[in-house]
């Protein structure tokens, strides 16, 4: 960056319109993802109850949104076009937003830096057209259109070509488009969307609008799929004003990148740090490292309690009280997950029947075969009495006895265990295989989150180690109460610094310099920090691994039937604490058609 010479005065100038225009243009649109964003938006506010997108080029040759609308008349087509001008509020208070849009910068910033045409028919007014090329507005013109509003914006960022070389390949640029139409079309699901490829002369996405009970629910498997559907927990919680409601993936449903994760405020699509976070603290100890959920939440609140104008693009916002936002969020998710009990996905079970499902085999056509050879074949083959007991055959005695009405139980009775690790048990319409280390590793886990349920114990130090923190010592003498019933107890020693004089027992000779550091910079980035708590979980996760039935041990058929009763008792038990499934269902069904009956 070149430094002005401080002995020459700068002059102050006022940037012409155009100039502004495609600033605010590098701000709201990032990519012809970001323009359809703003545009499917503004069709959303006008009331439109069906919504087309067309594109072409990944979207940086053609976007075209048609909506039927309120639509506007010809004196309103010159002000749409101008920087701050917008039918979404007034001005008065900007904490009351009840609309996708307000700022009234996206028409003229993709005018700014494409050639734009608007069209558009209010009812009572005849339909009217106006133009826009890198910021040059044409006159308004006579046009024919039905009642609403069409938005064609051509060659995006040809005012701009140094833009256009940090744009991805049309296929990527297409798939980001896409997925701001599913977000958008879970919000809205009583609005009718479609996005259609011109290039490819296909329709890439359709959702009609959905009627019925559930919208939300009907509209989420249209666009998760079912699958997610049949394997998530529907949420409904209040607290303090606010509203979760939407539906979580089970933990053994994960996915390996956070790309099913879709968080809504007052119904606006976000990509918001603190709910993320809080997302990710729900399912805080039954998931692995490097898993993610899959959910679709959607957080309700006065519009007074979150501020959406703080950033431009409008995917972050800022709460009011963002500790009852983030604690609604845990507290929800973590019931839900332990209301679901033993429950476990079911891709389980589909993964096991396709590993099960024999590969197809060549049609063998037999050959003539004279009658009486056929029958001296079966004659041969025909048991005799006391062959099997003479061979030294005798039956498996893997099978064991049911108890009273075993299979009215959820996971059934144990019928047998195989190769000391994998419990088999029938239930009344299918088998379960429960992973018997997994199982009771989930169970010990369980029982000793229990006990440590209030103070963790903590050891003293012979020596009080002093830390040097600097700022990050304010904020770590904030939480000293929290952290106090971790089993961490930290006093204030001079500016800037803390003495430890107690850490958690269970952590044994852990470096408390670096523990208080780690804290003191979740709580600078995030305001809060569970670090510590993931570390004391990470040692009761390992003492519920070693304390539990390991693979190879021989159970009886007490001890199995008892391990299964236990798991239908316990929360999470559906999964290990390393987020992987502790037992899979196999529907009689399923294993009939294995064997084509």
């Amino acid at each position: 960056m070149t430094r002005h010479d401080p002995n020459i005065r700068p002059v102050i100038r006022q940037l012409d319109e155009a100039a502004a225009n495609r600033i605010a243009a590098g701000e709201v649109v990032e990519r012809p993802a970001s323009a359809v964003k703003e545009l499917v938006e503004n069709a959303l506010d006008a009331g439109a109850r069906r919504i087309e997108v067309a594109i072409a080029g990944g979207g940086k040759r053609l976007i075209r949104v048609t909506d039927d609308g309120c639509g506007m008349t010809p004196a309103d087509l010159p002000l749409a076009l101008a920087r701050h001008a917008t039918s979404k509020i007034d001005g008065s208070d900007l904490l009351a937003i009840r609309s996708f849009g307000f700022r009234g910068e996206a028409l003229p910033s993709l005018g700014a830096v494409g050639r734009l045409t608007l069209t558009s028919r209010a009812p009572g007014h005849d339909a009217a057209q106006i133009a826009v090329e890198a910021g040059r507005i044409g006159p308004v013109r006579p046009a024919a259109g039905n009642r609403g509003t069409v938005v064609e914006l051509r060659d995006l960022f040809f005012a701009t070509p140094a833009r256009l070389k940090f744009l991805r390949s049309d296929r990527a640029e297409t798939q980001a488009i896409a997925e701001v139409i599913r977000r958008l079309s879970m919000a809205e699901p009583s609005v009718a969307f479609t996005l259609s490829d011109e290039d490819a002369g296909r329709v890439l996405f359709r959702a009609d609008a959905e009627t019925g009970d559930d919208l939300h629910a009907a509209r989420i498997g249209r666009v998760m799929g079912r699958e997610f559907v049949d394997n998530a927990i529907p949420l409904d919680a209040t607290r303090d004003g606010l509203q979760l409601t939407g539906l979580a993936a089970l933990p053994t449903y994960s996915r390996g990148a956070a790309v099913a994760q879709h968080l809504y405020v007052n119904g606006r699509p976000v990509r918001d740090k603190l709910l993320i976070g809080a997302l990710r603290a729900g399912y805080f100890d039954v998931l692995a490292a490097g898993r993610h959920p899959a959910a679709v939440l959607f957080l309700t609140c006065d519009p007074q309690g979150v501020d959406v104008n703080v950033h431009p693009a409008k995917a972050e916002v800022r709460f009011r009280e963002p500790d009852a936002a983030r604690g609604l969020v845990v507290s929800a998710l973590r019931h839900a997950l332990a209301g679901a009990g033993h429950r476990s996905s079911s891709t389980g079970g589909a993964a096991t029947l396709a590993a099960l499902r024999p590969e197809p085999q060549p049609i063998l056509r037999p050959a003539a075969i004279h009658p009486a050879a056929i029958r001296a074949a079966w004659e041969a083959q025909a048991p005799m009495p006391g062959l099997a007991e003479a061979a030294g055959f005798a039956p498996a005695a893997a099978r064991v006895e049911p108890e009273p009405d075993p299979t009215d139980a959820p996971l059934g009775a144990a019928r047998a265990q195989l190769h000391e690790n994998w419990i088999v048990a029938q239930t009344a319409d299918g088998i379960v295989i429960v992973d018997q280390h997994a199982a009771h590793e989930r169970l010990v886990y369980e029982r000793l989150k229990a006990q440590a349920a209030g103070r963790i114990p903590s050891q003293a130090l012979l020596i009080p180690e002093i830390v040097e923190l600097g700022d990050g010592a304010d904020r770590m003498l904030a939480v000293a109460e929290d952290l106090d019933r971790l089993g961490l107890v930290i006093e204030p020693f001079g500016p800037g610094c803390l003495a430890v004089r107690e850490l958690p027992a269970v952590l044994g000779h852990a470096d408390a310099a670096a523990l208080l550091r780690d804290i003191a910079d979740d709580l600078a980035d995030l305001g809060r920090s569970d670090r510590l708590q993931s570390r004391i979980d990470a040692v009761l996760s390992s003492m519920a691994c070693h304390g539990s039935v390991r693979s190879g041990r021989r159970l009886t058929g007490d001890e199995m039937n008892a391990l299964l009763r236990e798991m239908e008792r316990t929360p999470r038990s559906g999964q290990c604490s390393h987020g992987r499934p502790t037992w899979v269902e196999l529907k009689l069904a399923d294993i009939e058609r294995l064997f084509g009956r």
